[in-house]
């Protein structure tokens, strides 16, 4: 298999998992780049935020289509996000590529036990709801409570996408379960929407700093965006616990790898 296929398959996988879960795939990106095509973490982060960033905004513009998208708060999260990418990114070129493997084997290792130790759609606790759908206009109702948590949630996730190339959605969709009684499919697509945007800065920061390997780039983002499109067709038929499950423990498995090149453990 040649580089530019390898490329479009490994971005097809990263599709589907945004497809079927609304996130979790910036988050196994960096890893297929960094085993898959052998890129260092400086230079898959920003492969990664691409592929996500594009398949993000298109699973956002369906979203919007049908109405599901909370835009003012995806507008919000996304902005405080796009305020503190670049501080990720600058982080990023300053630390070598071995911490920045542990640091992201131990982030997806931490985001794999949350999803084995919670239910799929836990019921928010009303002392945790912040942000309430009216049931009079079914908008969300504003107070500074509100704003603050999403806020904070925005720049937790644009932080950890300059620094390790992920979208942020198994920060956002946690929050915004949280915080806020939307239903599922509302939280996924707003989550898909915050992605795109904290993407687009993470990856104009990055691509002003050091070169991208756009060779690799645009062939793994073709492969997200098209299987991004096919996953859609079938989401609805999947068991999501067991979909959640599995991606679980494929993301220990991949960590544990990471973590062991890390370590040089592996070869590189």
């Amino acid at each position: 298999m040649n580089a530019i296929t390898l490329a479009i398959a490994l971005g097809a996988v990263i599709g589907l998992v945004m497809a079927l879960t609304g996130a979790g795939g910036g988050v196994l990106a960096t890893p297929l780049l960094v085993f898959g095509l052998q890129l260092p973490v400086l230079q898959a982060a920003p492969v990664g935020l691409l592929a996500v960033g594009l398949a993000a905004a298109l699973g956002a513009a369906l979203g919007l289509r049908q109405g599901i998208v909370r835009y003012r708060a995806a507008a919000l999260i996304g902005a405080a996000g796009m305020l503190v990418a670049p501080l990720g990114v600058f982080l990023a070129q300053r630390l070598p590529n071995r911490p920045l493997l542990a640091a992201f084997a131990l982030l997806l290792l931490y985001t794999a036990w949350r999803m084995l130790k919670r239910p799929l759609t836990p019921a928010p606790l009303a002392a945790t709801v912040l942000c309430r759908v009216s049931p009079i206009d079914h908008r969300l109702t504003w107070t500074r409570p509100c704003a603050r948590a999403l806020a904070g949630t925005g720049l937790i996730a644009g932080v950890l996408s300059g620094l390790l190339g992920v979208g942020g959605g198994f920060i956002i969709i946690p929050a915004l379960k949280r915080h806020t009684d939307l239903e599922i499919r509302s939280i996924q697509a707003t989550s898909l929407a915050v992605i795109a945007l904290v993407s687009l800065s993470g990856v104009v920061t990055a691509a002003l700093h050091s070169p991208v390997p756009w060779g690799a780039a645009w062939p793994f983002a073709s492969g997200a965006v098209l299987a991004l499109l096919a996953g859609r067709q079938f989401a609805q038929r999947i068991d999501a616990r067991r979909l959640q499950q599995a991606f679980a423990w494929f993301s220990v498995l991949v960590a544990l790898l990471m973590l062991a090149r890390a370590l040089d453990w592996v070869a590189n």
